[in-house]
Parts: C-alpha cells; sequence; structure tokens
C-alpha cells in the first residue's frame, strides 16, 4: 500500500493512479514512514526526496536518492504521506514503474529501488542498464 496525501477529494485508487501518471514511481509505505523520520530528525519540511538517474558505475545508469532543497524546471513531484518524491524530467523515463521500499533487517538497512526498465546490473549492484 502507498500512503498519499491529496487536497481534492478522489477514490485511494483514484489518487494512487494520479500519482504513478506524475512520474511513474512509487514510494512504498514504509520508505515514506523512514524518509518522513528523517526529515522529522532534522526539522526539515522544505526538502523533497529525490531520485535522479545519471551516468556511471560499470553498467552505465546509476541512481541518486538524496533529499534535496531546490525546485527544478520540469520536476515531477508527488506527495506520499508527506513527503515529497521528485523526479526530474530527464530521469523519468528511466525511472517509470520503479518502486523504492525500506529495508530494515538483520542482512541490510537502506532504501532499495526495484526498476522494471532495468535490463541488468553490474556484480556489484551499484549500477544497472
Amino acid at each position: 500500500m502507498t500512503l498519499q496525501d491529496d487536497s481534492a477529494v478522489q477514490t485511494d485508487a483514484a489518487q494512487t493512479d494520479t500519482a504513478t501518471e506524475a512520474h511513474g514511481v512509487t514510494l512504498s509505505e514504509a520508505a515514506a514512514a523512514k524518509a518522513k523520520s528523517l526529515l522529522d530528525q532534522e526539522g526539515r519540511d522544505d526538502l523533497a526526496l529525490r531520485i535522479a538517474v545519471q551516468p556511471g558505475g560499470c553498467a552505465g545508469l546509476r541512481y541518486n536518492l538524496f533529499f534535496d532543497d531546490r525546485s527544478l524546471d520540469g520536476d515531477l513531484v508527488v506527495d506520499f504521506a508527506g513527503v515529497k518524491l521528485t523526479v526530474d524530467r530527464m530521469s523519468a523515463p528511466y525511472v517509470q514503474g520503479a518502486t523504492i521500499d525500506f529495508v530494515d533487517s538483520i542482512e541490510k538497512q537502506g532504501f532499495t529501488i526495484d526498476n522494471p526498465n532495468a535490463t541488468g546490473s553490474c556484480a556489484c549492484g551499484d549500477s544497472f542498464n
């Protein structure tokens, strides 16, 4: 389930469809909660969680996931439970349909990105193509 705040009166299904159409990326409930917790710890409500795709790594492309106070021309923004998820227009085609999650287990902790557009990745898992 994804959490979204939307001032328009719509059903949950309609809200999810609207958010997905904006940039195609979904922020899971766990990822939204963790991002909100990090923002609350810093006392910042002016930052957005930005996902960007840039050249790099051995497979050709690399994700950057970070908090950003900038608003760039052409940014696509969707609010998930009080967390603004932002994608720039150049990265949007590469992350269409992706899901950002947060994993907290004995083996690992951190944000993960499940991207159906990634046809392959390097052995270390740091980049994709």
